[in-house]
């Protein structure tokens, strides 16, 4: 049901390696990467299949493979790290394939799409970055981070074989339904060619302090709150700070949930697919704007998603709310100025990703990943969240000056 709604778009992910071997050149890294890819896609193999425009939500598995590109930057990797911007992560990625964006020159012709596509770059100085491209109609990103934490598994194993072999196991727990029909292309959710993304990272001794300073507004407004999240404060401050630096009405916040884990029955962690639900907020005054309000509302949105029986409930929710409801308010919703989106990386094992190399040094979503939304990952070090904020320019501009931000980067 959700591989119907969600838009046709890809999660990029891209992990860096410095080069700390000596024993192997980049040629034998990205060799093996080759040869371990073709092993995990014998497990996650609707990846190597095809799904079609016109039914995107059903995968023929015919094993016709992922493209695997090679590409060569003329820099150091320490120094692309440095200088580099957000928008020139788009070139590490093959044909730019980054979330509703790609210069794949057939990408129209085509009928048919790739779920996955990988490409790796050699740096100057024999770094590596691996960066994956992959299709929201079959996996979301918890999906993403398993299949690169498995893929590296397998990577692990063929560079040394001698360990033991129920270490480098894997094994997706992939579940499908009866392809229902929604008669819904899905969500249209259109970037500005005036948006732009930026990163701000907030240590978690910042957030510590914001986590104090939400707690003694939320006594004070007569809505107290005692055991805030990192996320939950960062996420009410991100946009009370965007909605101040935007000129329209709040309308709310939608935070894409993992359930996962949540629900009455669970799920293994290592289910592929779009497990999760959407919590969203409306505000329509002020006062709702306020950290009592907003974070005891997704407290309480959390606590009935603990209440899910199952992911057939969850399917039997979607199907009432989108086969009943007016398709056309629903995406003014979406486009609306003052609606925002809010998803967390957070807790994900993004630096657990060692293909035999050692662990990444950095881990970045690449793009813009809508206009009005947030995207937080933990920082390399885990002292704190770095959070990836897309929005008009304009409001940008007005949005980095916020003082109160400032005091919590």
């Amino acid at each position: 049901m959700f591989d119907q709604i969600v838009t046709s778009t890809f999660t990029p992910i891209v992990a860096f390696y410095p080069n700390t071997t000596t024993h192997a050149t980049s040629h034998d890294k990205t060799l093996d990467l080759k040869n371990s890819l073709s092993q995990t896609l014998t497990k996650y193999y609707p990846f190597a299949g095809r799904h079609s425009k016109t039914a995107p939500a059903v995968v023929d598995c015919n094993d016709q493979g992922v493209e695997f590109l090679e590409a060569s930057v003329d820099s150091a990797l320490s120094d692309f790290l440095q200088k580099s911007q957000h928008e020139d992560l788009n070139q590490l990625f093959p044909h730019g394939l980054v979330w509703y964006e790609s210069n794949y020159k057939y990408h129209d012709q085509s009928d048919s799409v790739s779920p996955l596509a990988v490409q790796v770059n050699r740096f100057e100085c024999g770094g590596l970055a691996v960066a994956v491209s992959l299709s929201h109609k079959v996996g979301d990103g918890s999906s993403l981070i398993w299949f690169l934490n498995d893929w590296a598994k397998v990577a692990r194993s063929c560079r040394y074989p001698n360990r033991l072999n129920h270490e480098h196991s894997i094994n997706p727990h992939f579940i499908s339904f009866e392809p229902t029909n929604l008669n819904f292309q899905g969500f249209s959710i259109e970037v500005p060619k005036d948006c732009v993304t930026r990163s701000f990272t907030f240590p978690n001794k910042k957030l510590n302090d914001l986590k104090h300073k939400v707690i003694a507004m939320s006594v004070e407004s007569g809505q107290p709150i005692t055991d805030p999240t990192r996320v939950e404060v960062l996420t009410w401050l991100l946009y009370k700070c965007a909605v101040g630096s935007n000129s329209c009405k709040p309308a709310g916040i939608g935070m894409p949930t993992n359930i996962r884990g949540t629900m009455v029955e669970p799920l293994p962690e290592n289910s592929i697919g779009n497990i999760l639900a959407v919590i969203e907020i409306h505000t329509k005054n002020e006062s709702e704007m306020q950290p009592g309000f907003l974070i005891r509302a997704i407290k309480e949105k959390k606590k009935e998603l603990r209440g899910i029986k199952n992911l057939q409930m969850v399917f039997d929710h979607l199907w009432n709310k989108f086969s009943k409801a007016d398709m056309e308010d629903q995406q003014r919703r979406i486009d609306r100025d003052g609606s925002y989106v809010c998803s967390s990386l957070c807790r994900a094992p993004v630096y657990e990703i060692d293909f035999g190399w050692g662990k990444p040094i950095k881990v970045t979503l690449a793009g813009h990943v809508g206009k009005n939304s947030f995207a937080l990952m933990d920082t390399p070090d885990g002292d704190g969240i770095e959070a990836f904020v897309c929005m008009k320019k304009q409001d940008m501009d007005r949005f980095q000056s916020n003082s109160e931000l400032q005091a919590f980067c």
